[in-house]
């Protein structure tokens, strides 16, 4: 090979690598046009409206790169909240007949690269190609396209890249994280996590671009406007123009109390003198500033006749708390009905209602 020829053919399997998981978005911008075989199950023009679980979507790309001997194609899978894997059916006819190795997309709802390095091509040859994904939902097929191996330019170096999930850290109340590390190994790489309530996962963090070394590369998000004394599970991912690679799943918990609610009221029964009584009952503020008071009369049902007493603070905590409060200038031989409120940001609570009779 002449110096011409090798400086040609290394710019090519740089615009390989650099072009490669991008290319469905770009628009026929880079790589070879591919001619297009219309298909009857083609979803390339379908997105989600809804974040409710369902099929996949598959987007075959018509962007290929070729080599003599090679290919890189790059679609585009919605995997509509549940865990999706994708390949390529492709031959040397419209009847396919090739499947390449399944890979893992992920459960999101986002529109995710789907990358698959195809090798041992005939070389100057025509061959079909598209995009399957498919969950417990369902089967999609994108569109089927065409592409012509080219003799002269090499094929590209590197392979899927190697990554490992690592424990979340600074996990607090509301926020925690998110930890991995990722070898590029040689190919042009992004990594992005998964996250969610459950192993189900269904969110995805932007996707960050970490180069082509082969060293060990950091992965980090921090994950914002989480709900406290909750379990979180997550995963790191990783791509390039050779395919996806997973993680392992890992979780953590954020920190207690849980978010505050209405406090939690009891009201405790009483024993009353001749013309007074100790109203007694239990509060958990439930984390929220708190107040509480008793409400008592001779009408059951806490009428226009019944006397509040005063209200008075708790505090914002998250334990159950004994309170209680004296009356007097009560009347001797009646019963009198009364309970215990307690009021915070999160609303009113009324504890049942009790009696008893003065002596």
């Amino acid at each position: 090979m002449n110096t011409n020829t090798a400086v040609i053919g290394g710019v090519v399997i740089v615009l390989l690598l650099i072009g490669g998981i991008f290319l469905y978005t770009q628009n026929n911008t880079t790589g070879t046009t591919a001619t297009s075989t219309p298909s009857s199950t083609d979803n390339s023009d379908t997105t989600p409206q809804t974040r409710t679980q369902g099929s996949p979507v598959a987007t075959t790309n018509s962007n290929v790169n070729p080599t003599a001997t090679t290919a890189v194609v790059v679609g585009g899978v919605v995997p509509n909240g549940a865990a999706t894997s994708y390949w390529y059916e492709y031959g040397a006819s419209s009847n396919l007949g090739i499947t390449t190795a399944k890979q893992n997309i992920g459960s999101g709802y986002a529109n995710l690269a789907a990358p698959t390095y195809i090798t041992q091509l005939a070389k100057d040859t025509t061959y079909y190609f598209r995009l399957v994904a498919q969950n417990s939902f369902g089967k999609s097929t994108g569109a089927t396209y065409t592409f012509h191996t080219t003799v002269g330019i090499p094929a590209p170096t590197g392979s899927t890249p190697t990554l490992k999930t690592l424990a979340a850290s600074g996990v607090s109340r509301t926020a925690a994280n998110l930890q991995g590390e990722v070898t590029p190994n040689q190919a042009p790489t992004i990594y992005w996590f998964e996250y969610g309530g459950s192993v189900n996962l269904g969110e995805v963090s932007p996707a960050q671009s970490i180069g082509d070394g082969t060293t060990k590369v950091p992965a980090s998000f921090s994950l914002p406007n989480l709900v406290p004394a909750t379990t979180y599970y997550f995963r790191l991912n990783a791509q390039n123009n050779f395919g996806t690679v997973n993680g392992a799943i890992l979780n953590f918990k954020t920190a207690g109390p849980a978010l505050s609610g209405a406090p939690v009221v009891v009201t405790l029964v009483t024993v009353p003198a001749t013309t007074t009584a100790t109203l007694r009952g239990t509060v958990n503020p439930n984390d929220a500033q708190t107040t509480y008071w008793f409400e008592y009369g001779t009408d059951a049902g806490f009428g226009s006749a019944t006397v509040t007493t005063d209200h008075k603070s708790l505090g914002a905590g998250a334990n159950t708390l004994s309170v209680e409060t004296p009356i007097t200038n009560l009347r001797s031989n009646t019963t009198y009905y009364f309970r215990m409120v307690a009021q915070n940001s999160a609303g009113t609570t009324n504890g049942d209602r009790q009696t008893f009779k003065t002596n």
